[in-house]
């Protein structure tokens, strides 16, 4: 295992930076995002020792060696301990299972009923830590097509050293999914309905974040998964349920819907450092971006179409930066001429040499909202269980990789199941006639007077906001 693990830019600007220095700033000052310079890898022995591991001691098994020396093994183990007590579930990411080889991992007993919990609950505390190490004050800006912000509103409130400023799409998320974010009333902790869409919103982000002046002024940081130690947490649910169905002893199999790419990222990197994952299926909802790339190597960016499933209507997947630095073997300036080229053109292409890098690891497919209902559906009535409409996507995929006979039928299959259903009651209930019932805090929350500013999608209004309701840096 090494004993310090530094980071650099996926375009090439900045290198050897500390696991603090990455965490702080969020995205990269050239542009890019960060990527270890190296990568532990866990043996067989120890993935047979994770084994009796609890969830709390697994992620500090597999968090601390991309943090070490800044904080030590005691520390991380502390802040998961933490992190991980105020869930409702003994097992924290527990496992359903359908058919023989097919198990739904539930990634939704955080405050806020989805899998962003895993990785924000844990970040809040990070960052807290890193921010009274260094006296200092921070700004996070961050954007969402729905689960992301309020996991950080909830996460990031009451913060004294912290300021969060969350922009989500005007009209474009679901009422819980705004309720979330729109209840909370807390000096620094701020919503935003921007008049675009989600990728509208993350430009602004981005915008601001490559604004240098901006963004040094007002000490910005990222809680969106471009921030590295935001997908670490997420690596670690691919562990915990891989060894309770089979590894190291079998390869795994894991069904993922994806719209940004960080969840399904954190599977690939859990493979990178040791975990025998045969393959990682990307289930797509009509905004079909990647599984477009994935079918030919194009990555071409379309309008973004409202569907069932909200939190994946996202045609700019930032984490696949990450992968196409690693599918150019890491050649910086590569990375920097295809996310130009997307910026400037809307689309890249990649080799068929460099396409063979992840072809066999990948698989992608498009589930319509039509399947969505039926297979929302089709759960319910035969396994009375209620999927929320990303997790439908999630599952359909995985059906569809079965059929195709693209996985073994003897082989774990793990589909993610991202969200509570009572997040989505006009879907379950179009679907199955029935309402999903809300949890009490949920019950108390969607009574509560809602908090928030509507606004331009402009980068000058965003950061004018910013200026006018920080508090003292």
């Amino acid at each position: 295992m090494l004993n310090q693990i530094k980071y650099l830019s996926t375009r090439g600007g900045e290198s050897s930076l500390s696991y603090e220095d990455v965490l702080l700033s969020g995205l990269a000052r050239d542009g890019g995002l960060f990527m270890p310079e190296e990568w532990p890898r866990f043996s067989l022995s120890d993935l047979n020792d994770m084994k009796g591991l609890s969830y709390a001691e697994l992620a500090c098994k597999i968090m601390s060696p991309f943090m070490s020396p800044c904080l030590t093994e005691d520390e991380v183990l502390k802040m998961s301990e933490d992190t991980y007590s105020n869930f409702n579930n003994d097992d924290v990411a527990s496992l359903h299972k359908f058919e023989d080889n097919l198990h739904i991992l539930e990634l939704f007993h955080g405050p806020t009923l989805a899998f962003k919990d895993y990785a924000m609950q844990f970040l809040s505390r990070a960052f807290n830590k890193a921010l009274q190490n260094k006296n200092k004050r921070g700004v996070i800006l961050g954007a969402t097509s729905g689960d992301t912000g309020s996991a950080a509103l909830e996460a990031f409130k009451g913060k004294e050293n912290i300021d969060i400023f969350i922009l989500f799409p005007h009209g474009r998320v679901s009422e819980v999914q705004q309720k979330q974010m729109t209840w909370i009333n807390e000096k620094g902790a701020y919503a935003l309905s921007v008049k675009t869409d989600f990728d509208g919103c993350q430009e602004i982000v981005k915008d601001c974040f490559e604004d240098l002046t901006f963004k040094d002024q007002y000490s910005l940081s990222a809680i969106n998964s471009i921030n590295w130690v935001r997908l670490l947490p997420q690596i670690v649910y691919y562990f915990y349920s891989g060894l309770k169905v089979g590894a190291p002893d079998q390869e795994i199999a894991f069904s993922v819907p994806t719209g940004n790419f960080g969840n399904i990222l954190a599977g690939w990197m859990a493979k990178k450092i040791g975990l025998p994952v045969s393959k990682l299926i990307c289930g797509s909802n009509q905004n079909d971006i990647l599984t477009r790339f994935f079918n030919n190597g194009i990555m071409e960016r379309k309008n973004v179409v409202p569907s069932f499933s909200p939190s994946m209507d996202i045609q700019v997947s930032s984490n696949f930066e990450r992968l196409l630095f690693e599918i150019c073997d890491r050649d910086p300036l590569r990375v920097k001429e295809q996310m130009d080229t997307f910026k400037k053109t809307g689309s890249f292409q990649i080799s068929q040499n460099e396409m063979s890098k992840v072809s066999n690891l990948f698989s992608a497919y498009m589930v319509s909202n039509d399947e969505t209902l039926d297979i929302i559906k089709k759960a319910y009535t035969n396994y009375n269980y209620i999927l929320d409409p990303h997790s439908a996507v999630g599952y359909g995929a995985a059906q569809k990789a079965l059929n195709d006979k693209i996985i073994n039928h003897d082989m774990p299959l793990v589909s993610l199941a991202c969200a509570h259903p009572a997040k989505f009651p006009d879907i379950i209930s179009k679907a199955n006639n029935i309402l999903p019932e809300l949890p009490p805090h949920l019950k108390f929350m969607m009574s509560s007077e809602e908090k928030f500013q509507i606004i331009d999608p402009s980068v000058l209004d965003v950061q004018h906001f910013i200026k006018s309701n920080v508090r003292l840096i």
